[in-house]
């Protein structure tokens, strides 16, 4: 039997799903430790939001790197090694009692755990295995996937904080991690095997991406998204007590926010097949900043959160399948994870940003207006950036005037 024989799309894309389940419902629930840490060690909110923000910068800087050697080395390696940071990161999050230690583990090891099991490396994986004209809806089915993971994990990590108390809860967590090792099996393989691939070094591979236009546009576009995403996963659920509403609701807004986004991210997985990615990227920033209006400038209630909610979880992600297409679209699948991570790692700069500077702002000014605010209109620059990128492949590009 060919050791290669049961890994085929199905089953690759069946474990990539999983790995993206477990990796993201973890992290969707960080937010949830941020109150009962920070009263428990008499912490401001500001040394947490910098803990989950170096987590952020260190997941797109370490990610990078990952995407490099999974290209070179083979994914289900780098996969592994991200699992195995996730462990050592969440048992040694549960034993901390200094913010150099909090930082250390929920920034440095969860941050290079989560460079290792997310986005570039999986949909890279999935994108190589299944049929060109399923790309891009497989890599919404995956993204989709993580949202799942959300909304499936954030009751659990809440029923284990209640229940548990913090410190046990992550130490159930670091056993759910460990499941990703076994799943890392089905990604093992030689990315150099890439049918239609060009020759090409990886030097020259990130060369040729550094001269592209779209590139640099795409970074800037998926900063806006991260700082989107990393602020409201860390900052919602205070932002709801402080309004008055119960912990519950933040939670539940969470959770909602997961379970649309199964839906949003196969819905723009499915329409970046069929139209283009850089329009619907436009639209789901603009409405993005729409739906943060409405949260900021309206009273809060629980059903003004609800809809917020289940209208931004249809977009939570659903920039994900549409730019890694397009990375993949423009640059080819050789070094697509390499790519995409670099890529990935503006989306991280944002998170960093957006974390951290929505946690000083609370503690400067006692209110989460003004990051709310920036978000809104980093929503419409954000849509703005993406319209001049070029969606025409590279080869094809250069095929034109060597034809003429």
């Amino acid at each position: 039997m060919n050791i290669q024989s049961w890994r085929t799309p199905a089953v690759v894309l069946a474990c990539g799903c999983l790995i993206m389940t477990i990796s993201f419902g973890i992290r969707a629930g960080f937010g949830l430790f941020m109150q009962p840490m920070s009263l428990e060690y008499g912490w401001g909110r500001e040394v947490f939001s910098f803990s989950i923000a170096l987590q952020n910068l260190m997941w797109g800087a370490l990610g990078a790197i990952a995407g490099g050697f999974a290209d070179r080395y083979g994914p289900g390696r780098v996969v592994a090694g991200g699992a195995i940071c996730y462990i050592l990161g969440l048992i040694g999050m549960a034993y901390i009692d200094t913010p150099f230690l909090m930082h250390a583990n929920a920034g440095l090891f969860l941050g290079g755990a989560l460079g290792g099991t997310s986005f570039g490396i999986i949909l890279a994986v999935i994108g190589r295995t299944v049929a060109p004209e399923k790309r891009s809806l497989a890599m919404g089915v995956a993204t989709a996937a993580g949202s799942f993971g959300q909304f499936l994990l954030l009751p659990l990590t809440q029923f284990l904080i209640s229940r548990l108390d913090w410190h046990n809860a992550l130490l159930v967590l670091a056993a759910v991690a460990a499941l990703i090792i076994p799943l890392s099996l089905a990604l093992v393989g030689n990315p150099a095997a890439v049918a239609g691939a060009k020759p090409q070094s990886m030097g020259e591979a990130l060369q040729e991406a550094l001269g592209e236009k779209g590139f640099h546009l795409l970074f800037w576009g998926y900063f806006v998204c991260g700082f989107h995403i990393a602020m409201l996963t860390v900052h919602l659920p205070s932002f709801v007590t402080d309004a008055g509403l119960k912990p519950e609701h933040g939670m539940t807004a969470l959770a909602l926010i997961g379970l649309f986004n199964v839906i949003g991210t196969f819905g723009a997985g499915w329409l970046g097949g069929r139209f283009s990615k850089k329009y619907l990227l436009s639209t789901i920033y603009l409405i993005r900043s729409a739906l943060i209006s409405m949260l900021v400038f309206l009273p809060l209630s629980p059903v003004t959160l609800y809809v917020f909610a289940c209208g931004i979880g249809l977009l939570w992600l659903g920039t994900v399948p549409l730019t890694n297409g397009l990375v993949q679209q423009i640059f080819g699948m050789r070094y697509a994870a390499m790519l995409a991570s670099i890529v990935f790692f503006g989306h991280q700069i944002g998170s960093f940003v957006g974390v951290w500077g929505a946690g000083y702002l609370y503690d400067t000014t006692g209110s989460y207006k003004l990051a709310f605010i920036a978000s809104i209109g980093l929503g419409v620059f954000a849509a703005i950036v993406n319209l001049p990128v070029n969606e025409k492949p590279l080869t094809e590009r250069k095929a034109i005037p060597a034809a003429a």
